[in-house]
């Protein structure tokens, strides 16, 4: 009997939650990241989703609670670093974000580990890591 409430509570809530609005944003781009079209191309595929206002946000993203995390991944890596306004950095602001590219990806904090099941297109290949940093030791000696 008890089991049975449990169950249907449980089922209420799951239907419940997913009327709990969030706010899945892509804001104009304002000044995108320029750099190589290699380099471009790795952002692109395994940083963007995070780290720009170009998210694509998949089905998951529309189930709650999953969606809530979700949405709070995103807006925590636009605020860290956001590709699609770069150009409203300063150019010292510029530098430590390269660096700090450089710095995540290469003790695999980036792209996040549990990203990479749902995104494998996302994972970083030892030549990906490469291109990275030639790419973030030669900007930060400009």
């Amino acid at each position: 009997m008890y089991i049975k409430i449990i169950v249907a509570v449980l089922i209420i809530a799951v239907v419940g939650i997913q009327f709990v609005p969030v706010e899945r944003t892509n804001p104009q781009v304002t000044g995108e990241i320029e750099a190589p079209a290699e380099v471009m191309d790795i952002l692109r595929r395994s940083c963007y989703n995070c780290h720009s206002n170009e998210t694509v946000w998949p089905w998951y993203s529309r189930v709650a609670p999953v969606s809530w995390l979700v949405v709070d991944d995103v807006d925590e890596g636009r605020e860290e670093t956001n590709f699609s306004e770069w150009s409203g950095y300063s150019e010292k602001k510029k530098g430590k974000k390269i660096h700090e590219i450089w710095e995540e990806v290469s003790v695999g904090e980036m792209p996040m580990w549990y990203y990479l099941p749902l995104h494998p297109e996302a994972g970083l290949s030892a030549a990906d890591k490469e291109t990275l940093r030639k790419w973030t030791e030669a900007e930060g000696k400009k």
